[in-house]
């Protein structure tokens, strides 16, 4: 049994996010050993060319225009690269469910995701995922052949990129220490300039 890598995406299918890039290289990309799980709904224009794409790769891609939490999760859960090329993202959500997964985040560095996600260098083993800078489909591409040779062929390499994003903690509990540290230095300040006054 060959082991592929499976894509993953769950977007608004609008420029915002991205989409156009993926767009922009979806047959480069089915060309090669991969196959695409992709959910959203969006912009009437990219629904027919991912549709159009559902129909021309059916045993690579697997698209479902519409919202489906259930497959969302499977998606979530069962991708190997989690495709977030978005052209800008306040905060994003996407990258940090996937990464609880060990699903690696692809993305391009801006707001949320350039907060969250940090470019993987074999050489000192760190980083939880694949950044790209330029708005781009081919910087886009380049990034995600990258993310591909990891995974075929440095798979010892892949096991310790998915354990770094598995064990990043996003959560409300590690937030709130960071809150009191701060709170309490911001007191301590005030008490010092109080006491000198």
């Amino acid at each position: 049994m060959r082991n592929v890598p499976v894509m993953g995406m769950i977007s608004r299918l609008a420029q915002q996010k991205g989409i156009d890039l993926l767009a922009g290289i979806i047959d480069q990309l089915l060309d090669l050993d991969v196959q695409l799980a992709m959910l959203g709904s969006g912009e009437p224009e990219y629904e027919k060319i991912f549709l159009d794409i559902k129909a021309r790769y059916p045993e690579k891609a697997g698209i479902y225009l519409g919202f489906n939490p259930v497959l969302a999760q499977r998606i979530y859960a069962g991708a190997d690269l989690f495709l977030m090329p978005s052209r800008f993202e306040p905060c994003g959500l996407g990258q940090l469910i996937a990464m609880r997964y060990g699903n690696i985040p692809v993305v391009r560095a801006t707001g949320g995701l350039a907060d969250t996600v940090h470019d993987y260098n074999p050489v000192t083993g760190t980083g939880n995922g694949f950044v790209f800078l330029e708005y781009d489909k081919n910087a886009f591409y380049q990034v995600i052949r990258r993310a591909l040779n990891l995974y075929w062929h440095e798979p010892a390499q892949w096991q310790k990129l998915a354990r770094n994003a598995m064990e990043q903690d996003f959560s409300w509990a590690r937030s709130a220490v960071e809150y009191l540290q701060l709170y309490y230095e911001a007191i301590n300040r005030h008490l010092s300039r109080s006491m000198i006054a």
